[in-house]
């Protein structure tokens, strides 16, 4: 019984072992409509190292943040004092084992400087880094995977000069993310735009969501202002500086002072004003004002003007000149004998009907006295 008992286990175990041969399982990791990919070596071995020197603002630390989660191939360092030689940078790249480097400088804490440096031999650049916009700030409707690689383009302009060509290389060969880096995702997700306007570099981010070319912005927004190139790394002879630059210190000190000059505008404005303030508004003609009112009172006021214009005169113009006969008075004159003329003629015929009247009324009582 032991015997059979032993067979039946083998056959059923040979049964199962079978059934598991056909029964193919499927792989841990599966990629939905993608091939297996196959190991390929990872052979350009580009690690940037980014950090910042103490002084930074805190919105200077959260744009550094969030371009580190935009560079999967990244190495972070921690705050390094602030020192007058920058050839120390060159050092703690060489102990990260990191051929690039992207160093934030702040100062006064309100200006900020990047510095792009090809560690190994150079070139090396400085910015100042202007109108910087984060993405906490502009919480954009966009969004990409983490890792995921970005496409470059870059303006047209940076084939118009060669300093901007020097630019263009170093952005390229620090923001483009390495094919097969193990931290990075194998496809293109979001656009890295650079583009030249006012003598500065334009920093955009953008998700692609459509094949056809729909966009969506994601952040950071930060504009580049070049100062200078330089032939190391952190140092070395300068290629190309400048010229449009302005700190920011100066461009404050001259609005400062323009700021104080205002008490002194203002003073010099109300001086010319004065100086120049005419004394009649309006050249009117005196001779309308009489046909307002009654006509006498307004002759005589212009007479009177008339007279103090001839007292303010020289005595010289004076003597020499003839009186001025005023012939209003006369006018005055004949105007009051005619009222006198036509009051007495008023009175005369006013006694004359009051005699007729009363003749009438003794002739009628004398007819009414023979009729009786």
């Amino acid at each position: 019984m032991a015997k059979k008992a032993l067979k039946r286990k083998r056959k059923e175990a040979e049964k199962t072992e079978v059934e598991e041969k056909k029964v193919e399982l499927p792989p841990a990791k599966r990629f939905s409509d993608e091939p297996v990919p196959k190991k390929t070596k990872w052979v350009n071995r580009q690690r940037v190292l980014v950090f910042a020197s103490r002084g930074i603002n805190h919105r200077d630390r959260h744009l550094m943040d969030d371009l580190k989660t935009l560079m999967p191939h990244h190495r972070p360092e921690s705050k390094m004092e602030r020192a007058k030689n920058l050839q120390v940078v060159n050092e703690i790249c060489e102990m990260k084992n990191c051929n690039k480097a992207v160093m934030f400088e702040g100062r006064r804490k309100r200006d900020l400087y990047m510095w792009l440096s090809n560690v190994s031999q150079g070139p090396c650049a400085k910015f100042l880094v202007e109108n910087i916009y984060t993405m906490g700030e502009l919480k954009m409707t966009g969004n990409c995977l983490k890792g995921s690689r970005p496409l470059l383009s870059f303006d047209e302009n940076f084939n118009s000069a060669p300093h901007y060509t020097v630019l263009k290389e170093l952005l390229s060969q620090i923001f483009g993310v390495p094919n097969h880096h193990p931290k990075s995702q194998p496809f293109f997700d979001h656009v890295y735009t650079f583009s030249i306007l006012d003598n500065r570099v334009w920093f955009r981010n953008y998700q692609i969501i459509t094949e056809e070319g729909e966009l969506a912005e994601i952040g950071p927004r930060f504009v580049l202002n070049p100062v200078k190139i330089f032939a190391g790394s952190f140092g070395g002879e300068t290629l190309w500086d400048n010229p449009n630059y302005i700190s920011p210190a100066k461009y404050r000190q001259t609005i400062a002072k323009k700021a104080g000059g205002k008490y002194m505008n203002r003073l010099e404005q109300k001086v010319a004003a004065q100086a120049n303030k005419p004394e009649e508004s309006y050249a009117l003609n005196p001779m309308d004002e009489i046909f307002k009112g009654e006509l006498l009172k307004k002759a005589e006021e212009i007479d009177e003007k008339e007279n103090k214009d001839d007292s303010n005169t020289e005595p010289s113009e004076v003597q020499t000149k003839k009186p001025k006969k005023n012939k209003l008075k006369q006018k005055k004159q004949k105007l009051g004998g005619k009222a006198k003329i036509t009051s007495t003629a008023n009175s005369s015929k006013t006694t004359k009907p009051t005699k007729k009247k009363l003749g009438l009324k003794i002739k009628k009582k004398s007819i009414v006295n023979k009729k009786k």
